[in-house]
């Protein structure tokens, strides 16, 4: 019955997209099913991001953005139920989520949004997705080109202090991205400084899709239609030369969502949306042998995802369902879907055998 209401859902999400815009890349017939399809946002969902909850990791939350003007963060539960809309955001275009940030004396785990048309970002505490930012902190304050749309926060493992790298709509190449440390600010509410600026850009559409992995150090985000780009993450480096530059023939148009699947501490994969093919291109983390920074294509995973934008994951045993971690992404139709890792490794696995 569960797999019938699921397909069921997958049709009516299909023909209400395909209403919508009969452009829309058809599904593959081979895509991976997902384990869960979450109650559809009102307006136009964009990028999730998961929270481990620390106490019973089956307790687990995702916050994902609702892109409009009326729009707002919104938590779900691990069986797609909405737990909570956050105050209303102008826009909030990409999200994501860190453990720890100290404020007023207390280390409180967070989820910071781009919240486009005021030109800020935006901080909430986890899980009861509460604002901490005192109204929002400024980006991009100068510059002409602002538009902040994708976020993505680095942990540095030394000592845990927690930096928000921000991409915007156009920018110039070498400053399109941000990077800001956040902390306490006056004690009471979230603050924010710019430590960083780099980012080559060709130039050619936009820079949305950025990912961190805390534990190698290194920031990767989408130079859409172009390829993915390489950086180390610590500011404190002082080095912003970029480290790879890879998947440029593999995708059909826009290279879109990233996420980083932690198999150990070093190894894993890299997942981005194939965006017009349904599909996500697979890297290894690690690199090849030798050369850390060389990442051949592994497999392509179709999923049921309708052109999706963000995406997470994680390898925390969730429970029953996801024991071997949760795999997220964005899908047209106002959704997210869910995916036990255990069937996107699958697809991996069949990938490297026919490569």
């Amino acid at each position: 019955m569960k797999n019938k209401s699921i397909l069921a859902f997958l049709f009516l999400s299909l023909s209400f997209t395909a209403c919508k815009d009969d452009k829309l890349a058809p599904i593959q017939p081979n895509a991976v099913k997902p384990t869960t399809v979450t109650e559809a946002l009102p307006h136009d969902t964009d990028d999730p991001s998961i929270w481990i909850n620390p106490a019973d990791a089956s307790k687990s939350i995702i916050v994902g953005t609702d892109k409009d003007t009326d729009g707002g963060l919104y938590a779900f539960d691990l069986n797609g139920k909405i737990l909570k809309k956050s105050i209303v955001l102008q826009r909030p275009n990409n999200v994501d989520i860190a453990y720890g940030l100290i404020i007023d004396g207390k280390k409180i785990d967070i989820a910071v949004t781009t919240e486009r048309e005021t030109n800020k970002i935006r901080i909430f505490s986890l899980p009861d997705l509460e604002p901490i930012d005192n109204g929002g902190i400024p980006v991009f304050e100068g510059d002409a080109e602002r538009d902040p749309m994708g976020v993505s926060l680095y942990t540095r493992p030394g000592d845990q202090k927690i930096f928000a790298i921000v991409g915007r709509k156009t920018g110039p190449t070498g400053s399109y991205l941000w990077q800001y440390e956040l902390s306490s600010g006056n004690g009471k509410f979230a603050a924010a400084k710019v430590v960083r600026k780099f980012g080559t850009y060709s130039g050619k559409k936009e820079i949305e899709a950025i990912a961190v992995d805390n534990e190698l150090g290194f920031v990767y985000y989408c130079d859409e239609q172009v390829g993915i780009r390489k950086y180390k993450a610590d500011p404190a480096l002082n080095d912003n030369k970029e480290l790879a530059f890879f998947g440029q023939k593999d995708f059909k148009s826009d290279h879109e969502g990233i996420a980083i699947y932690k198999k150990t501490d070093s190894t894993g994969y890299i997942l981005v949306s194939n965006q017009q093919a349904n599909s996500f291109m697979v890297y290894p983390r690690e690199g090849v042998k030798g050369n850390p920074n060389k990442h051949n294509l592994l497999a392509e995973v179709p999923t049921s995802t309708i052109e999706c934008d963000g995406a997470d994951v994680t390898s925390v045993n969730l429970g029953p369902k996801y024991k071997n971690g949760l795999f997220i992404a964005m899908s047209n139709g106002m959704t997210f879907h869910y995916y036990a890792w255990d069937l996107i490794q699958k697809r991996i696995d069949e990938g490297k055998e026919i490569k």
